[in-house]
């Protein structure tokens, strides 16, 4: 009888806090947007483990988004997307989403735009790619997977949103 007693208490106080109470908020997903200039326009962002990034492509053409460790230049099997450009104004935006459970820094770029290169010293960074459209810049980032709040506060404003407002909207 006591058990019932606990259950019945139990479920009484999650209703009475509502079910959101019961559970931690989740994170609102944080945003990186791909644009004509062939650059992620919040190309250093910072987020909880766990926590959503949605890569949004506001271009006519298409990306990749690929992980890949500096220390190796090994790519990453589970961090590798691809997105297809929006058409215009009033199309579909298209998207890639993940998230990371381990705190850490994760380097990314696109393979359509970009070329991995060894650096002196062995490191390897993300290059333009020869002979591909561009603005002079390789198309890649870092997201910084932490705690920290000051880092998470950081973020650029936009990364709040998922529609750009004089890009092609969904």
């Amino acid at each position: 009888m006591a058990s019932r007693s606990l259950a019945a208490a139990l479920a009484a106080g999650v209703l009475a806090c509502g079910w959101a109470g019961a559970q931690a908020a989740s994170p609102k997903p944080v945003y990186i947007h791909m644009n004509g200039a062939n650059e992620f326009l919040e190309n250093l962002i910072a987020v909880r483990p766990g926590q959503q990034v949605v890569f949004v492509n506001e271009d006519t053409g298409p990306h990749t988004i690929v992980g890949y460790n500096p220390a190796t230049g090994k790519t990453s099997k589970r961090f590798d997307g691809a997105v297809a450009g929006t058409k215009g104004l009033g199309d579909k935006v298209h998207t890639y989403t993940i998230s990371f459970k381990h705190q850490g820094i994760v380097y990314y770029y696109c393979s359509v735009h970009a070329v991995l290169a060894k650096e002196p010293g062995g490191w390897t960074v993300a290059k333009v790619r020869p002979g591909v459209h561009g603005f002079g810049t390789p198309m890649a980032g870092a997201i910084i997977v932490t705690t920290d709040p000051k880092l998470l506060a950081d973020n650029p404003k936009t990364a709040s949103e998922k529609i750009l407002s004089g890009y092609f909207g969904g």
